[in-house]
């Protein structure tokens, strides 16, 4: 199955099951132009490199394919915000590899979660900001740092777009260059921002807080959770509590016509079906 035919990349998280490599053929399999991936195991701290025939491999997959925008997720582990210093160390040295391991596949984006902060709201944006920027040095490259915005739960940092602007404010210039801004439509949500009634508000308080320039992937979940939950619960599109419409409106929006999107609903039994339904979808919103 060839990649549908969109103006903007649209597309999937896909496995990287038997390597990187075998990820844009997947991508092609669904109808994918835009492909998320893990670089390595989300759910461990182990690290890896990638040897220079896996990136040559996944390169010349990528371009064999009808992939033209690819970003990697990092460990759901990092927590730079922490006071711990063993766990920050820790998650600094983990963040720098995956900008390691993305930079040496060519990735167009790397989506980081901003931490929790654990003790005090404004120590741990600070920490948070200064990890990044002992990862952005240590690890130069094309990729661009996208952090997402979160849900809100617990102690998360970034649930509104005034604390990640405030988050990116603490990023020196020089390197503020490299990072942008991932919206997950789930997550706002349950932040609080109605996308339903208030469509337009949203995008007007994003673009004033943060500047659309900045938008570099929108994230496209429906949500289980109702608005304002503060949990983070993925459903398909069309069958959460943010309903269709919003999102047609995103697919047809001309501000957003230019930015990546990808889905990271509920797969589903074999991995496929749910995501070709909702490719499919997505595009006959987009007319």
């Amino acid at each position: 199955m060839s990649a549908i035919k969109n103006a903007v990349p649209l597309g999937a998280h896909i496995s990287t099951a038997g390597g990187v490599p075998l990820a844009p053929p997947r991508a092609d399999d669904i109808g994918a132009s835009a492909m998320q991936v893990f670089t390595k195991q989300p759910n461990r701290w182990a690290e890896r490199d990638v040897a220079a025939d896996e990136a040559k491999a996944f390169k010349a997959a990528v371009k064999a394919s009808g992939v033209r925008f690819t970003n990697a997720h990092d460990s759901y582990l990092i927590n730079l915000a922490s006071p711990d210093p063993v766990l920050r160390a820790k998650s600094i040295d983990s963040f720098a590899a995956e900008l390691r391991r993305c930079h040496a596949l060519g990735l167009d984006a790397c989506v980081s979660h901003p931490g929790n902060f654990m003790d005090d709201r404004a120590s741990g944006v600070a920490r948070n900001a200064d990890g990044i920027v002992q990862a952005l040095e240590r690890e130069k490259g094309t990729t661009r740092l996208l952090m997402e915005l979160t849900a809100g739960q617990g102690t998360v940092i970034g649930s509104t777009f005034e604390e990640m602007a405030a988050l990116l404010k603490l990023i020196p210039a020089k390197l503020r260059k490299r990072v942008g801004v991932c919206l997950d439509t789930a997550h706002v949500f349950a932040a609080g921002y109605d996308l339903i009634k208030d469509y337009d508000g949203v995008w007007n308080r994003f673009d004033d807080a943060l500047g659309l320039e900045r938008l570099g992937l929108i994230h496209l979940n429906d949500s289980k959770a109702p608005l304002g939950s503060k949990k983070d619960r993925h459903e398909l599109i069309g069958e959460g509590m943010i309903g269709s419409e919003p999102f047609r409106r995103i697919m047809t929006d001309p501000q957003l016509s230019n930015v990546p999107k990808l889905l990271e609903t509920p797969k589903g039994d074999d991995m496929v079906t749910n995501d070709r339904r909702m490719l499919k979808l997505l595009t006959g919103f987009a007319g």
